[in-house]
């Protein structure tokens, strides 16, 4: 499927609503001058709020499973709006929430 590629300034939240900030950027393609974000990427989590039971534990981290099929940089897949992750150490996902819509990919 196309979809928009996901860059620095994107809006990326935990399935929880902890905010999630990319830990390094690609810096070779940029979108409205901003660096876009491979498949290997790892996302920080701050602000995470779930509980199990009455144990906190928050998502730490987000790692994505799937990039773009058909667009790459450095030989590694572009994320794109619908590219999924999971969070550590619960496994739930990443929701990207508002990112630039100006460029596809696929």
């Amino acid at each position: 499927m196309p979809g928009y590629l996901l860059h620095q300034g994107a809006t990326v939240m935990c399935a929880h609503g902890g905010s999630a900030q990319p830990a390094q950027v690609n810096p070779r393609v940029t979108v409205g001058g901003q660096p876009t974000l491979v498949q290997s990427t790892t996302h920080t989590i701050a602000g995470c709020p779930y509980v199990t039971g009455n144990v906190p534990t928050p998502c730490v981290t987000g790692q994505w499973t799937l990039g773009a099929s058909r667009i790459a940089s450095a030989g590694q897949a572009l994320l794109l709006r619908d590219s999924q992750a999971i969070c550590a150490p619960n496994g739930t996902p990443v929701n990207v929430v508002v990112t630039q819509v100006r460029v596809k990919g696929i």
